[in-house]
């Protein structure tokens, strides 16, 4: 007989971003969505904001480190591999799932800016910045949160950087 996930049981995904927003002492409402946010357009239309209001989590490895590095980008724009590898110090390839899950914590889709498992490099797109509230993943595919770009820079330590194109 299959197993049947208890549908009021939180995700420990979830469960430890919403401990880190509370540690971080942030006052913000995690919103659970059933409809696909696969696409920041998808995730925009679900909220109701811009798509450069959705905060996407982008990883990268370092081909050096090895490490898993963040960069916040706003909905509409792409990451420029070789403007994020000068900031990154390093040559940047593609984080696979089992690298994003074992640094992060995350499944691909539901990256969040905080409560990673791992201390994680992080930059942000400053088009982020243009905007009084942003949205970004809390840790599933089904969870969001809102917070003023400025408090995600601060508390996430991201350095704003151009690295898109």
């Amino acid at each position: 007989m299959p197993r049947r996930r208890n549908k009021s049981a939180m995700s420990k995904s979830l469960a430890r971003v919403r401990r880190a927003i509370e540690d971080l002492g942030l006052n913000v409402h995690v919103l659970h969505v059933t409809v696909p946010t696969n696409t920041a357009w998808q995730a925009a239309d679900v909220v109701g904001c811009a798509v450069d209001q959705i905060a996407k989590s982008v990883i990268f490895r370092g081909e050096a480190s090895g490490e898993a590095i963040l960069f916040l980008t706003a909905g509409g724009n792409r990451v420029d591999i070789a403007k994020a590898s000068a900031l990154a110090g390093e040559a940047l390839g593609k984080a696979d799932a089992a690298l994003i899950r074992e640094q992060t914590g995350f499944a691909i889709g539901g990256v969040s800016p905080f409560g990673h498992l791992n201390p994680i490099r992080a930059f942000m797109d400053p088009r982020l910045l243009e905007f009084d509230l942003i949205w970004a993943a809390a840790g599933t595919p089904h969870h969001l949160f809102d917070i003023a770009p400025k408090v995600l820079v601060d508390k996430t330590g991201a350095r704003v950087a151009d690295f898109t194109g």
